[in-house]
């Protein structure tokens, strides 16, 4: 029955995507098929390492490291921005977060003339406020851009804090040492909006408490209003806005009746953690990694290993992990192109941060060069589908 489906599948294959490895000098990364890595690099506070593995046709998953400057004032403060931001719906969002959020964040920053949870919560608003407007512009032309969405998972780490902002399901994982025993705890720092844990259904069931079907188990799984897992995101203006949840938006993001207040938020969980000698490294990435391994897997992987590529590491451990799921080797599962292979796994974010405690202690006011590197993918120009396209299922993430 497997080689039936293997061979249904290659019927349905796309033109090789850059099956070759080849260096981009845009960010510094390198290409292998649908593997985009950056093995090592050096940022504010420390190393990092970064990977994202394409399984859509066009690449939802986008992310981002910043490091040097993070106001638009040269005085500072100086330190390290991450982002991971897993679309769902298409790019759109997604795309449209990794070219404004972090200018938001330096224009809060340079105003406030500091970091803090205040300026995080400033710049998410006004990245969700931005994505409204051009879903306003665009309606008319372009109605399903109301049903895209993303996750966002940020960290700030500026003056020896990390703060870490999430909306959506993407996760934050610190590995901390234990001097007793040498072992490297796994510590979660970000809190997850995903309907499938019961203490978000109670907290989407209390805010309406006049909406019996606000969850709704289907098909096993658990959605809000029946269409999507996560209770937060960006964009997903259908369900934010009554106005947009009408034709000619598909029928199937169509709600029976109008809503009076948001059903989605977009007010990010925030966190702020005073970061300590035996602190070691963070692990930003989308849920495509934590669908296949614990927090403590992916924290012992980046441990036990060497640095450098640590990231690629993760991707590979968790596709392997997929590929053993559907009882195929992990050589097969590498052929199956985009699209395709979103049967098998969703794209996959990885950033990989080292805290250097060293590094660290200098202080915001220490000034050093500022890095932006961006997570790769085989992209192709908004509107251009490639072959075999399939709607894609809401809130997917």
């Amino acid at each position: 029955m497997l080689s039936g489906l293997m061979n249904l599948l290659m019927a349905c294959f796309l033109p090789r995507s850059d099956r070759h490895v080849h260096t981009s000098s845009e960010t510094g990364g390198r290409q292998d098929g649908l593997l985009w890595y950056k093995d090592s690099g050096q940022h504010f506070n420390g190393e990092f390492s970064m990977a994202v593995v394409q399984a859509n046709n066009l690449l939802e998953d986008q992310s981002q490291l910043e490091s040097g400057c993070l106001s638009l004032h040269e005085s500072g403060p100086y330190g390290t921005f991450v982002g991971v931001y897993d679309g769902h719906g298409g790019p759109e969002t997604s795309r449209y977060i990794n070219d404004h959020l972090f200018q938001h964040l330096k224009r809060f920053t340079s105003e406030q003339q500091g970091m803090s949870v205040d300026v995080i919560r400033k710049a998410y608003q006004a990245t969700e406020e931005g994505f409204l407007s051009l879903v306003t512009k665009q309606w008319p032309m372009k109605p399903q851009i109301a049903a895209v969405g993303s996750c966002c998972l940020v960290g700030v780490i500026c003056n020896g804090t990390l703060y870490v902002a999430n909306l959506g399901d993407s996760r934050a994982v610190l590995g901390r040492a234990v001097k007793a025993t040498g072992e490297v705890l796994a510590i979660q720092l970000s809190a997850e909006h995903n309907v499938c844990i019961e203490s978000v259904r109670r907290e989407m069931q209390s805010l309406h408490p006049d909406d019996s079907q606000i969850v709704v188990l289907k098909h096993n799984v658990w959605r809000v209003k029946g269409l999507i897992q996560i209770s937060r995101s960006i964009g997903d203006v259908y369900l934010k806005k009554t106005e947009f949840n009408r034709e000619p938006l598909y029928p199937k993001f169509r709600l029976r009746e109008p809503f009076r207040k948001p059903i989605l938020s977009a007010d990010p969980s925030i966190s702020v953690h005073e970061l300590q000698p035996h602190d070691q490294f963070v692990i930003f990435a989308s849920d495509g990694l934590w669908e296949h391994l614990s927090n403590q897997e992916a924290v012992n992987i980046v441990q036990n290993h060497p640095r450098s590529g640590s990231a690629k590491r993760l991707v590979k451990t968790a596709l392997q992990e997929a590929a053993k799921k559907r009882e195929m080797r992990y050589s097969d599962l590498k052929k199956i192109d985009r699209g395709v292979r979103r049967h098998f796994h969703d794209d996959i974010t990885v950033i990989v941060v080292f805290l250097d405690s060293n590094l660290m202690s200098r202080g915001s006011s220490a000034k050093g060069p500022n890095l932006s590197v961006r997570g790769g993918g085989v992209n192709f120009p908004p509107n251009i589908l490639a072959p075999c396209a399939t709607p894609t299922e809401p809130g997917g993430t």
